[in-house]
């Protein structure tokens, strides 16, 4: 019915070009009408002999003139319209298809003169990937026919799949002969796949056998995908196929109006043209009767009745009839007027505005097939051929949805057209949309759920891409997006936030004076700063005292000093860093340091010349040490270390750097020392004088009591070396605001010490035994009068 139908849309089209004066005005259009009766041979002989004409002999023996037909309009299957044109096409005979959608007759190489009026497979499958894509759809099943159509778009399909990164579950092919061990075992590979969406490219006579074994075995929960050439088929209309078919989203060539077709088709009568065998077995199948005096066979059933040709078509209700959804038709009613149009503009064609070489115009009498054809139908829709003679693309996409009577019927929901570039566009109304579900809503397709962001696609190996799992990022990494292939490194001074999904700045850390440790550090530093302060005090109010004033009260003052100097340094090391903290937490601290050792040197210089002294050969030892030779040796050492801290810090001054190198997750603000060299002279010097004050130390520690410090001083500097000597490897050791934490450690340790050590047994003595501080007590005197 639906073939009838268009070749009577073709007829309609060239009685309605006639009839128009402003299109080939002066000629006139005949036709031939072959059936190929769906068999290639039969197409190809009928395709021949319109090209090459009927007649036995030729009037002409040099062969001149234009050839029987102008154009061939058709064939509508693919696999016929490429035997035909690989020929015609030889003699450059117009061929345009309404139906054969196949992506090979692109080739203009191999088909110069091959057009269509239906896009080709190309855009099909591209539109119909927009749709899975829409829905999220990256697992689906595909099922394709054995013919031409079928396996060409079969490639496209999977070609265009995998370059969006999806994936075919299986790929099936429907048999040639309609085996049904065949179709049996492409319902099982469906049945037993986790894709819930089968894609279907494939023209109705392959399709049946397969739609048959699935109402057998029914088969349901599957959303079926239709390409253009069965999305359309009543076939499937009926109430048995709608629990299996429903819901089913299909691409269909644009729908089109013919004004007056409608009419034109019921004026058919088998008396209007009684040579076209055609009319009359459609007459026959339509009316159930017969044209002939027996009874003819229809449907397997002999009828009696007698056509007697004057029956009313507009009582029926067939295909043929129905003019609310022309597809194909209108697709035939194009092709004949690009032919008509194109052999409009070769007759109204100027010489020298030509649109061929030179501007020429073609040769009447040699036509060759034309390209450039642009023209408007009356429903508007604008006609013409690319450079590959591919129509421009735009279809509607069908949802089948149960009808009041329980059959199938199509909507419109969609329209896919053809965007910048090789794009397809797609419109959908999903509210308009059936879904035959329980939960009436799309179905979920894929091989494996979607990663969320914060985690990474890891292929299981063997399968697709589509098959994945779902991997956390690692830290300092991350993923803000879903499915992501691989997660982003966050830059340096960032890091990945618990979710994984967004880098945040990292955690700066340096040792505050809100953190517990620093809290205790801090405590420690005033409490010895303090106790300096209170041991001064105890000084001062006995400055006048034998303890006191033994060994140079002065030096004792400048040692109580520079103590407190090393306690307040220590607060300098507390804090976010700044650059006047970072050039002066080690320059104060190496100036107070040697200023502290050197006055300890300086007394246990004292120490041994005091001893000297006191024997007959060392009379004039103290006039080498007298007080001014004191200050004088403090201030040269110290002096010293003050030049090695200027050299330091005007060449390569300390500044602050967030360091990511000790935790990863962690911005250590701390200060770069700047001079590795610098840094290690002002440590050297330190050592050098606390070694040489040790030795001198160790060397007087046998003196007699009574004068001697030396044991005190001893027992510090041991203190000293031994907490600056386990410094080293405990601060090589400790990351980030740890190090810190240790040097600070060391330098209240090393401070305590020396405090503790030398002024203990002094305020021991003036606060517990007043008694014991008497010159002669110290000069041993008491004791030898007892």
């Amino acid at each position: 019915m639906e073939i009838f139908q268009q070749a009577q849309t073709m007829a309609f089209a060239v009685n309605e070009i006639n009839n128009n004066p402003n299109l080939l005005p002066n000629i006139t259009l005949g036709y031939h009408l072959y059936d190929n009766c769906v068999r290639l041979g039969i197409a190809f002989r009928a395709a021949i002999s319109l090209a090459s004409g009927t007649e036995e002999s030729f009037s002409s023996l040099n062969c001149t003139g234009p050839p029987p037909v102008i154009g061939i309009v058709g064939d509508p299957s693919s696999t016929p319209s490429i035997a035909i044109s690989n020929v015609l096409g030889l003699f450059r005979v117009p061929i345009v298809s309404h139906y054969a959608t196949c992506s090979c007759l692109s080739d203009r190489k191999k088909y110069p003169s091959f057009f269509r009026t239906i896009p080709s497979d190309a855009f099909q499958v591209r539109a119909m990937v927009q749709i899975l894509r829409h829905f999220g759809w990256t697992w689906v099943g595909l099922v394709y026919s054995d013919d031409d159509y079928g396996i060409y778009a079969a490639q496209l399909f999977q070609q265009e799949m995998q370059l969006f990164g999806h994936c075919v579950a299986f790929s099936e092919i429907l048999p040639h002969d309609n085996n049904h061990r065949d179709i049996q075992r492409i319902t099982r590979v469906i049945q037993a796949s986790t894709a819930r969406v089968v894609v279907v490219f494939s023209t109705s006579s392959f399709l049946i056998p397969l739609m048959e074994e699935v109402v057998l075995q029914n088969m349901t929960g599957r959303q079926w995908i239709a390409s253009e050439a069965w999305a359309t088929s009543p076939v499937y209309h009926t109430p048995r196929f709608l629990p299996f078919l429903g819901g089913t989203l299909g691409i269909a060539i644009r729908r089109g109006e013919i004004e007056g077709l409608h009419d034109f088709l019921l004026r058919l009568r088998p008396s209007n043209d009684p040579r076209n065998n055609i009319v009359r077995i459609f007459w026959e199948n339509i009316f159930r009767c017969s044209f002939g005096n027996g009874g003819s066979v229809i449907d397997g059933e002999e009828v009696k009745q007698v056509c007697t040709g004057q029956e009313d078509l507009s009582t029926t209700n067939t295909p043929y009839t129905d003019v609310s959804g022309l597809r194909a038709a209108y697709n035939v009613y194009k092709a004949v007027y690009a032919l008509a149009h194109a052999l409009h503009d070769l007759m109204q064609c100027e010489e020298g505005r030509g649109p061929f070489g030179g501007n020429r115009c073609a040769d009447i009498i040699n036509l060759k097939p034309w390209q450039k054809v642009n023209f408007t139908t009356g429903f508007g829709d604008q006609v013409s051929f690319d450079k590959n003679g591919d129509a421009l693309p735009i279809y509607d996409v069908l949802n089948w949805q149960p009808s009041s009577d329980g059959s199938i019927r199509t909507y419109t929901v969609g329209v896919v057209n053809k965007g910048a570039a090789t794009e397809m566009v797609l419109t959908l109304d999903e509210d308009s949309i059936y879904w035959n579900f329980e939960t009436k809503k799309h179905p979920r397709s894929v091989c494996s759920e979607s990663c969320p962001p914060g985690t990474r696609q890891a292929r299981r190996k063997g399968l697709p891409v589509c098959c994945f799992d779902c991997l956390p990022c690692g830290d300092g990494e991350i993923s803000n997006t879903t499915d992501a292939i691989e997660c982003t490194v966050c830059p340096d001074e960032f890091w990945s936030n618990p979710d994984k999904d967004q880098c945040v700045p990292k955690e700066v850390e340096f040792l505050s004076y809100e953190d517990p440790l620093g809290i205790s550090l801090t405590t420690a530093s005033l409490l010895g700063t303090c106790i300096c302060a209170l041991v001064m005090v105890i000084f001062a109010h006995h400055l006048n005292t034998p303890i006191v004033r033994a060994n140079n009260s002065e030096l004792s003052f400048l040692l109580l000093l520079s103590l407190k100097m090393c306690f307040l340094c220590v607060l300098l090391f507390i804090g976010q860093p700044q650059l006047w903290t970072c050039q002066l937490r080690h320059a104060v601290f190496g100036i107070s340091f040697v200023l502290c050792i050197s006055c300890i040197l300086v007394k246990t210089m004292v120490v041994i010349a005091v001893f000297k002294s006191s024997r007959p050969e060392g009379k004039g030892a103290m006039k080498w040490f007298g007080a001014a030779q004191q200050r004088c040796t403090v201030l040269i050492l110290t002096a010293l270390q003050v030049v090695i801290c200027a050299v330091w810090l005007s060449t390569a001054s300390p500044t602050p750097h967030k360091n990511n190198q000790y935790t990863r997750s962690k911005m250590v603000y701390e200060c770069a020392i700047g001079s590795v060299a610098g840094f290690s002279m002002l440590l050297g010097y330190i050592g050098l004088l606390a070694a040489v004050s040790f030795l001198l130390a160790f060397l007087a520690r046998n003196l007699p009591d009574n004068f001697n410090e030396a044991k005190f001083i001893t027992f510090s500097m041991l203190i000293f070396c031994a907490v600056w000597i386990a410094f080293v490897p405990a601060y090589v050791s400790s990351p980030g605001k740890y190090a810190v934490a240790v040097e600070i450690f060391a330098i209240l340790a090393s401070s305590f010490g020396l405090l503790v050590s030398i002024f203990a047994p002094k305020c021991y003595i003036i606060l517990l035994h007043p008694e014991r501080n008497t010159k002669n007590a110290i000069m041993g005197r008491e004791t030898q009068k007892k």
